[in-house]
């Protein structure tokens, strides 16, 4: 941990980093970590690991157990979730107000977008988990290849 206390949290120093990164970059949202260091702060209770893809990608593609859903879209149109942050905003609450969040979608995209809501709306712990569940769509417009939670061997549930 680091000794910078930011809005009573203590982040851990991936989250620090990540924070800092993204202020140099001038970010709209904290920044990101990579799938490993999300999975390293989820399992040691140090962040709070919320998917963001729709109920249709968790259920039919896979999920992280033990991570909280809540959608930025819904449906098999991705239809924008207009409840978004305030869902959140109950997560947070219900987990005690008091870990970092991590959001977690396909490929990194949505969840930089819903990171960017959460900012807007004033939640200053909420971070990216960049590279997302399946990672980015390669020459053979496949995901999982290069990059990605999956491609990264970390523990994942298919229903």
């Amino acid at each position: 941990m680091t000794s910078s206390v930011l809005h009573d949290i203590e982040l851990p120093e991936a989250l620090q980093a990540a924070r800092e990164a993204a202020s140099a970059e001038g970010l709209a949202y904290p920044g990101g970590v990579t799938p490993r260091q999300a999975w390293a702060l989820a399992s040691a209770g140090q962040a709070l690991l919320v998917d963001v893809r729709s109920g249709e990608e968790r259920k039919f593609v896979g999920h992280v157990p033990g991570s909280v859903h809540v959608p930025w879209a819904t449906g098999t149109a991705l239809t924008r979730n207009p409840r978004f942050v305030r869902e959140l905003e109950a997560v947070i609450q219900k987990a005690g107000g008091e870990l970092p969040v991590l959001l977690l979608c396909r490929s990194g995209k949505r969840s930089v977008l819903a990171a960017e809501a959460a900012a807007k709306a004033g939640l200053d712990n909420v971070f990216n988990v960049l590279e997302g569940f399946e990672g980015e769509i390669d020459g053979a417009q496949q995901r999982g290849h290069a990059d990605g939670w999956r491609f990264h061997s970390l523990p994942w549930v298919q229903d």
